[in-house]
């Protein structure tokens, strides 16, 4: 087998190769949306156009190890095809969206995450337009603040900045890219090289793709309770929240599964501001 390709049980008639793409995607294996690097089918004209996240390309057999999340240390999560029970009735305990393919679970206690989830960052740097690392955030199992996005605390996985000044929910950001990307995948083989139709506001990509603008993630439910609610703060706390742009940008990429400078910057040129 060369480097970068594998064998998948989820694709038998042709090998999967890692490539490193600007370009949205839907997850055959999760079925959640993803950009930047993916397992695909490089045969041109295969009518099932296959994409996994790096994520989601485990074998069944022999079975990887079970996974083990610092947020449950009891559960011994075990990578699935498909989730127990009937469709529907499974949903991510990180983001809280329904579980519709690949997926970790555990058999004790019942609790299932995404692959993409299950793999999230627990430290990410935000930085400045100089490349400057403006603040750190780090991955938290619930809010102890508003969400800079909602404004509402809930059991959503959120990232908060050392200072406590912004946080964002896992949750909230799957919500703006699946509103703002709603027809990922659902129609393949009508676009640009034959990889999908894309819905939705859409901005120039490389390679002659279309790529969908993020509506919303540069927006504040702070805006709208009378005055900048980030203008009011001062000093180090004002420094922190200047950058808030900038940590949504990075929080999406490791969200859609890439949490890379290069897709951070590229997720960046995507939002509708």
């Amino acid at each position: 087998m060369r480097y970068g390709e594998v064998a998948h049980f989820s694709h038998p008639q042709h090998r999967l190769r890692l490539e490193q793409l600007d370009t949205p995607f839907r997850c055959d294996g999760c079925k959640e949306v993803g950009i930047g690097a993916r397992y695909r089918c490089p045969v041109q004209g295969c009518a099932a156009d296959h994409d996994l996240h790096r994520q989601c390309a485990l074998p069944l057999s022999p079975p990887p190890p079970p996974l083990r999340h610092p947020f449950y240390p009891k559960c011994a999560f075990h990578f699935m095809a498909r989730a127990p029970g009937a469709p529907g009735t499974r949903y991510c305990n990180a983001c809280g969206r329904d579980v519709a393919g690949f997926v970790y679970h555990c058999r004790a206690c019942g609790f299932d995450l995404h692959p993409c989830c299950a793999t999230l960052p627990h430290a990410l740097d935000a930085s400045d337009r100089g490349g400057r690392v403006g603040v750190r955030l780090y991955l938290h199992p619930k809010a102890e603040a508003a969400c800079h996005r909602c404004g509402h605390r809930g059991r959503s996985w959120t990232y908060r900045s050392h200072c406590k000044s912004y946080s964002l929910h896992v949750a909230c950001v799957m919500d703006m890219v699946v509103e703002s990307w709603n027809g990922i995948g659902r129609s393949k083989g009508a676009s640009a090289g034959g990889r999908g139709v894309y819905d939705g506001a859409l901005v120039a990509g490389s390679g002659g793709y279309r790529v969908p603008v993020i509506r919303g993630a540069a927006k504040s439910s702070h805006a709208s309770r009378g005055g900048s609610y980030w203008g009011m703060r001062k000093g180090k706390v004002k420094r922190c929240c200047e950058i808030a742009g900038f940590a949504a940008q990075v929080v999406i990429s490791a969200v859609l599964g890439d949490p890379t400078a290069l897709i951070a910057g590229v997720v960046g040129s995507l939002i509708a501001r």
